[in-house]
């Protein structure tokens, strides 16, 4: 029924109620609709009609503001995220998150090139359930992301798959096909004209992209080329900052090695300057250096700290000496010490299996430091025994001259000639043929075997003499100055040694004593060699100035004598009688008034005690000697 009063205001509030409230398109539509419904006069509908074109016209406008608002807020918050610098992945991810929800499109994703394969790949993905598509990787220009980075422009199309603008491939296709994807839209990353990437959209309906879509897309891909370059910035800037504090540190460390170079330079400066032996050298090294440090001298002999086996060190020892510097010799650091080509010695160093450029310098200059502390000695030393030679050389040629006058001048020396000591008479062992060797290597030998003692050595005659504190027994003395002489000089040395002795006098007799036996050890056979008269059997007993009868016999007959002792035999009976009878046993079992069998076995246990050159001529006849001299002594 019409109503000629009707007017249009209701259905203007309508529309307005439905602008406010952002109802969807179709809802204006039925106001006019209800109007006509309600029979509302021409005039009226056409009022109407006019009002809700103008009212959808507003709510295009809102809406596309809406979506504006909705697009700034996106680059906003994307632009927030530069600003705060997050971390990179998670700045890509929400970029493809926005670009998905702002163009309402099914997925969204962002491809990178990876320089070293040459190829792109899927960098983020945003609404993608194919694991085919997540993984996959596309080869430079193909597909529409190749044409894309080609390109450097924005393309899109409305359906991938019949689209012949791309180069297709089996690969590319197939990811597609798995994802279900089927308009797609893709735009260049850009950073100083160069593509650096590229973001896409795609649903898996038709779709047409229009303008402002894909200028949207394009913003977000700048702000994700915007995310790249500051992170490789930072990336760069990071590097810079580890590379300019692994200097400083290269700084701090060499300013501290050269600072600790000084210190341990000044403390070893010191040390010789006050007079420091090689082990207080030694222990400072071993303080600065955190480990435990032995000084050897040219003979592996230890000066400081623990001898280590020479034979395993010769190598180490030669390559250093070679290069002029330490070297490593499997957990020990070993350095040769050298005065031009001169060994003087060795350092090893213990527990520092690993030593830095800066201590392995200062394990060299303490080398250096211990060279010129035993130049210092040896200097020192050659120049106190070229005094105290004299006394010696004096004391040999007029023993009997001035005795108290001889003591009191080595007591001024730091020889004290009122306790015993021992006399060694060393001469070469000359060979076979010229040159002789000379015997002023074998003085330069025996000074530095005396090196560090109180011991004295002159050259007297046509043999070099050495006086030392007495040590021990004469016989290893001997032996041990012969085998030292001789690898310090270089050639086989025979020493002799004299009884102990004490005083002026008895010191000249114990030199011609063991001159005697140098000559002595010549006529065996044995140069090369060191004994004493003692060690010479009965010949040493003819060449001793004290003729030590008791001891030859004991060291002759000594087992027999006491096993007889302790079993009540009579061994020594027996030997006597065996060698008065001319070595019959006959005549010694009538001489012993015992059985043959008797004589074989007393026999047989002196070889077991004596062993089996009992019998032979010179044994026999050292055997034979000491049983006179025991009838002698118990007559």
């Amino acid at each position: 029924m019409n109503h000629p009063h009707e007017s249009a205001a209701p259905a203007l509030r309508r529309l307005l109620d439905l602008l406010a409230s952002g109802a969807a398109t179709e809802d204006f539509a039925d106001v006019l609709a209800d109007a006509r419904r309600r029979g509302a006069p021409a005039a009226v509908l056409a009022e109407i009609d006019d009002a809700t074109w103008q009212a959808l016209r507003v709510h295009r406008t809102l809406r596309q503001h809406r979506r504006r608002e909705a697009e700034l807020t996106a680059l906003f918050d994307t632009a927030g995220d530069l600003a705060a610098s997050r971390e990179l992945d998670t700045v890509l991810q929400a970029i493809v998150r926005r670009a998905r929800m702002l163009l309402g499109t099914d997925t969204a994703y962002l491809t990178l090139p990876d320089e070293a394969a040459g190829d792109t790949y899927m960098r983020v993905t945003d609404g993608s359930v194919s694991v085919l598509f997540q993984t996959l990787r596309l080869s430079l220009g193909h597909g529409l992301g190749g044409l894309v980075a080609q390109t450097a422009r924005p393309y899109a199309t409305p359906d991938y798959r019949t689209d012949e603008r791309f180069h297709h491939t089996g690969t590319i296709d197939a990811g597609v096909l798995d994802e279900g994807l089927v308009a797609i839209i893709g735009v260049p990353l850009l950073l100083g004209g160069e593509v650096i990437g590229v973001l896409f959209a795609a649903d898996r309906s038709p779709r047409a992209f229009s303008p402002d879509e894909v200028a949207l897309l394009c913003t977000l891909a700048a702000h994700a080329a915007i995310a790249l370059d500051t992170a490789k910035s930072l990336a760069d800037t990071r590097a810079a900052l580890a590379e300019l504090n692994s200097a400083n540190e290269l700084v701090r460390a060499h300013s501290a090695a050269v600072q600790r170079a000084e210190q341990a330079h000044d403390r070893l400066t010191d040390l010789v300057l006050r007079g420091a032996e090689v082990p207080d050298v030694a222990a400072a090294v071993a303080a600065l250096l955190g480990g435990e440090i032995a000084v050897l001298d040219a003979e592996g002999e230890p000066l400081a700290g623990r001898s280590a086996p020479a034979g395993e060190l010769a190598e180490a020892v030669a390559a250093s000496r070679a290069e002029g510097r330490s070297v490593r010799h499997g957990e020990l650091w070993v350095c040769a010490v050298l005065a031009g080509h001169d060994a003087l010695g060795t350092l090893v160093l213990r527990g520092r299996p690993g030593l830095d450029d800066a201590d392995r310098r200062l394990f060299e200059r303490a080398s250096v430091v211990t060279a010129l502390l035993l130049l210092l000695r040896r200097s020192v030393a050659e120049t106190e025994n070229r005094v105290r030679g004299e006394l010696l050389t004096d004391l040999l040629t007029a023993p009997d001259r001035d005795p108290a006058g001889l003591t009191a001048r080595g007591r001024r020396l730091g020889v004290d000639l009122a306790r015993p000591h021992l006399v060694l008479v060393a001469e070469p062992a000359e060979p076979a043929g010229p040159p002789v060797p000379d015997r002023g290597r074998l003085a330069g030998a025996a000074r530095r075997y005396l090196f560090g003692s109180r011991g004295v050595s002159a050259e007297h005659g046509e043999a070099v003499v050495l006086l030392v504190p007495e040590a021990g027994d004469p016989e290893e003395a001997a032996r041990q100055a012969a085998e030292r002489l001789a690898r310090l000089a270089g050639f086989p040395v025979t020493v002799g040694a004299g009884r102990p002795a004490a005083g002026p006098p008895a010191l000249a007799a114990s030199y011609a004593e063991g001159l005697r036996c140098v000559r002595a050890l010549r006529v065996l056979g044995r140069a090369g060699e060191g004994a004493s008269a003692r060690a010479l059997g009965f010949l040493g007993v003819l060449l001793g100035d004290g003729h030590d009868v008791d001891g030859f016999v004991g060291s002759a007959l000594g087992p027999l004598l006491a096993y007889d002792a302790r079993r009540g035999t009579e061994l020594v009976r027996t030997l006597r009688a065996y060698f008065d009878c001319g070595g019959s046993l006959t005549r010694a079992k009538d001489e012993l008034h015992v059985h043959v069998n008797t004589v074989v076995q007393r026999l047989d246990r002196v070889e077991a005690l004596l062993g089996p050159d009992w019998n032979h001529p010179e044994r026999s006849l050292e055997l034979q000697l000491a049983l006179r001299l025991q009838l002698l002594a118990e007559g």
